[in-house]
């Protein structure tokens, strides 16, 4: 009997949001990290501070791996709560690589970095679920945001998330 390698990995979720200081979606962000973590899935993340030193903390507090993947060239600039940090010297440009590593994305409050994580997650096919993030209201051609469905809580983000990439709870 084969294993598929897609299978057999942990689903990986990108979390994508402010890198500045904002309590409210860094307590969301802290939140979905413990239920990704939970959920047996890994967080795909900037690295830095922010929403992303939030999830990554909720993550690792609830036994979880986080993949920091960094604008600059030095892997010490990642957050203390990332497991695997990847340092890409590219700058914002590591925005493309954050959400081609997720198999979905959640979105948690953000600027404009976050905007385009979403479009580049989009572009790419991965589902994008937002928590208190960007709404999209697209010309007629994606009329209606296909693939980006918001979220009011973070339970309700991972769990679509999860089920976005057929990964559910239970089937982890």
């Amino acid at each position: 009997m084969s294993v598929d390698a897609q299978d057999s990995r942990p689903p990986q979720v990108a979390v994508v949001g402010r890198g500045a200081p904002d309590p409210g979606a860094e307590a969301l962000a802290e939140e979905v990290g413990r239920r990704l973590a939970s959920a047996g899935a890994r967080v795909v993340c900037g690295g830095l501070g922010g929403v992303m030193a939030a999830v990554a903390k909720g993550a690792r507090e609830a036994g979880g791996e986080v993949i920091g993947i960094v604008p600059g060239t030095e892997p010490a600039d990642a957050n203390p709560y990332c497991t695997h940090v990847v340092a890409t010297g590219i700058g914002k440009a590591r925005n493309l690589a954050v959400v081609a590593s997720g198999d979905a994305v959640i979105a948690v409050g953000g600027e404009w970095g976050t905007l385009s994580e979403i479009a580049y997650a989009r572009h790419f096919g991965r589902p994008v679920i937002a928590l208190g993030s960007w709404r999209v209201e697209p010309h007629a051609p994606i009329a209606g945001g296909p693939g980006i469905e918001e979220a009011d809580t973070p339970e309700r983000a991972v769990a679509l998330a999860l089920s976005a990439i057929g990964r559910g709870a239970a089937s982890l």
